[in-house]
């Protein structure tokens, strides 16, 4: 029997918990080695259980394994300097099970973020070292998300480690005072990585779940900690938990993208949208309105039938606009525009865009249908249909200019 896809499951959901705990351990100087001890641990369970099985709990047999490669390499490092080996030996000859427990692999992982959403480094180099140390995605992988080549990542990734480096025992050093200040890079790189989950940029599957849920479980671990406001972790948890309460509706059951409005409300996940209903009611507390209030309040209106949700939309994507511009919030203003107002003022507010994007044109097609215009309607699909990679999209961009051609 081929457990390729269980071990490759299994190999992810592990990997970042890995990482985090023997990145703990080492402290921040030896973050690559962490790494090539976990990849080292991977390449002797391919070996062991290709031959004798998956075993009954893996996740002990990878954890139990990492911890014996770790000692094996403090007790190799004792061969070349004396004077410092001894010491680390003894330091470490106790670790137990207890020390990759859930508790410190969370724990582990709250810190891990902290460190790798280092104010001094980019943040194209942040959102790198998060989806590769605690979401455990291959250097491929992050150059398809952040629209880059392996070699730019791999740099990246070098030059963070570097730095990182210089600053050695960071990671036990961090105030509260720090920890408040890093927050707002931490929740950011949270969301991107929800973002990456929610809209997959990385292979044909639209909806990836265990990336959305990762960022929610790093989320919860903010939530549960002790900062002096938790408005902007409430907010941003209250977003993802309305995204994710669509999850099964976003698809059909031919795995062909269900828009919003094509959507099977029956398969939303009402409990979901209520616990984001709750952490929306308690990020309402102090006076900071931050990007992830207004889009989870976004995202809560779309959960609803009021007579007043376009309007309300629209005023949220308004003030949202000046908090933080982008062509994507843009966009999605003139739809809520064309619901609130007119389709003729969502038309031009959205041709005064001019953007080269197959969202762009798909939105243009879409408020031309509205608008009955079924020429102009057919040549954005078409535009767009000219630059759309994934096949999911390309299929639902030719079923839209079916019902063109055959009304």
């Amino acid at each position: 029997m081929d457990h390729s896809n269980d071990i490759a499951r299994i190999f992810r959901e592990e990997y970042s918990n890995l990482v985090a705990v023997l990145f703990h351990y080492h402290n921040i100087g030896n973050i690559q080695l962490a790494e090539d001890l976990v990849s080292e641990t991977f390449l002797k369970a391919m070996k062991t259980w290709s031959h004798n099985g998956i075993p009954d709990s893996p996740k002990a047999w990878l954890r139990k394994s990492a911890k014996n490669l770790f000692i094996d390499q403090v007790r190799r490092k004792k061969k070349f300097d004396q004077d410092i080996s001894p010491h680390l030996a003894e330091e470490y000859k106790d670790l137990s099970e207890e020390d990759f427990s859930e508790e410190v692999i969370d724990d582990s992982q709250l810190k891990m973020i902290f460190v790798v959403c280092d104010p001094n480094l980019s943040q194209e180099a942040q959102i790198c070292l998060a989806l590769r140390i605690l979401s455990g995605f291959g250097i491929d992988e992050i150059a398809k998300a952040l629209l880059s080549n392996k070699e730019a990542v791999n740099k990246k990734l070098y030059r963070a480690k570097k730095s990182l480096k210089l600053k050695s025992g960071l990671i036990s050093n961090l105030t509260e005072e720090e920890y408040a200040l890093r927050l707002d890079n931490v929740l950011r790189v949270i969301y991107l990585i929800f973002n990456e989950g929610y809209y997959s940029s990385i292979n044909e599957e639209n909806i990836r779940q265990e990336v959305c849920w990762e960022a929610m479980a790093l989320c919860k671990f903010l939530e549960s900690k002790s900062y002096s406001s938790k408005s902007k972790i409430h907010a941003l948890m209250a977003l993802m938990c309305f995204h994710a309460s669509r999850f099964h509706a976003r698809t059909s059951d031919t795995d062909r993208i269900q828009l919003y409005n094509e959507q099977d409300r029956s398969k939303w996940n009402y409990p979901l949208i209520q616990k984001g209903e709750e952490f929306l009611n308690r990020s309402a507390v102090g006076n900071v309105v931050s990007k992830y209030h207004l889009e989870a309040a976004i995202a809560y209106w779309h959960t609803t039938d009021k007579e007043e949700k376009w309007n309300n939309i629209l005023q949220l994507y308004n003030k949202l606009l000046t908090i933080e511009y982008s062509p994507i919030i843009a966009m999605n203003r003139t739809y809520a525009l064309a619901q609130a107002n007119s389709i003729e003022e969502a038309i031009s507010s959205a041709l005064k865009l001019e953007l080269n994007d197959q969202y762009y044109y798909c939105l243009l097609a879409e408020l031309y249908r509205l608008n009955n215009n079924r020429s102009k309607e057919k040549d954005y699909l078409k535009k767009a249909l000219s630059i759309t990679l994934k096949s999911s999209e390309k299929l639902l961009i030719q079923d839209k200019l079916k019902k063109v051609n055959n009304p």
